[in-house]
């Protein structure tokens, strides 16, 4: 924790807890992303320039009024390296301004050390998970630094959340195993698309740990890539019948769901309004309550 954001804590009355618990109504968004061109307050990481911004900007007060238009009170905010690095300031930021709107799932550089009074500190800040990737290593969850992060993650409640390729839902099998009690909400259905069963059935499998949950999100990037995303639901329903509903969460991934005839409302709507083996207890879970328990619990 810096100076900067000591200071932010403290006028804001945040300093050792969590905002969320404030807000209890209206949907979670689970995943989305945001950036400000207000670069001399939350530098972009070296090498990006504004210009390299798509959309140019994308900011948390955005985020906070798309959500609105369709009864999402409270978002998930993740670390965006591609423009921030290692650098979680403008989410603990939009933490401290909004106060019960945002949790953060953020980036830890595992080379700079400390790293679980690091995730303990940032805890404070509102970082109650962490986006993990595997960079191409077929072995990246064996090195000790990330057994750190995960032994941590047990102790101090913080998701490991991997964004993955299909090929590398097997490599997590060893780590669930070893570390049960860490909670892990995997990004994406782990990107398995339509004539992935093999994968998907590997995805499934997973739900014999507990704590692993699973977000089925960024719909406008599988199958048709277009509204209304029907040919999607035999994947959903396959996660729902391995995971249940309460581990699983409805995410937009904004701004990217923005695109080419994807929107917000249509998002949502998929969860919401066309898969018809949810009731209404299911759909409070996967678009409130699952996200709840993870993030702002």
């Amino acid at each position: 924790m810096n100076r900067r954001q000591a200071l932010t804590l403290a006028a804001t009355g945040l300093a050792g807890c969590v905002s969320p618990g404030r807000l209890t109504r209206g949907h979670i968004d689970a995943h989305s992303h945001i950036w400000t061109t207000e670069v001399d307050r939350f530098p972009l990481r070296k090498g990006v320039t504004i210009e390299d911004l798509a959309p140019r900007s994308f900011t948390a007060e955005d985020l906070i009024k798309l959500g609105h238009t369709e009864g999402v009170r409270r978002h998930v905010l993740i670390s965006h390296r591609r423009y921030h690095g290692f650098d979680n300031d403008y989410y603990t930021h939009a933490v401290a301004a909004h106060p019960g709107v945002f949790a953060v799932v953020g980036a830890l550089d595992r080379a700079a050390g400390r790293i679980a009074e690091r995730m303990r500190a940032n805890r404070l800040l509102g970082i109650t998970g962490y986006r993990i990737k595997p960079e191409d290593n077929p072995r990246w969850l064996e090195v000790d630094t990330m057994k750190t992060m995960w032994r941590a993650g047990a102790e101090q409640r913080i998701a490991m959340c991997p964004l993955i390729r299909p090929e590398f839902i097997p490599s997590l099998d060893p780590m669930c195993r070893q570390f049960p009690e860490t909670p892990v909400v995997i990004d994406h259905c782990a990107r398995v698309d339509l004539g992935q069963d093999d994968r998907l059935q590997q995805l499934c499998a997973l739900a014999k740990y507990p704590k692993v949950r699973v977000k089925v999100s960024a719909f406008y990037a599988f199958g048709a890539k277009k509204p209304p995303y029907d040919e999607q639901a035999p994947k959903v329903k396959a996660l729902f019948e391995a995971f249940g509903p309460r581990r699983l969460m409805w995410a937009s991934d904004c701004p990217y769901q923005l695109n080419d005839g994807n929107t917000y409302a249509a998002s949502i709507a998929f969860v919401r309004d066309r898969l018809a083996f949810l009731n209404a207890e299911d759909k409070d879970w996967i678009l409130r309550r699952t996200a709840e328990q993870v993030f702002f619990g």
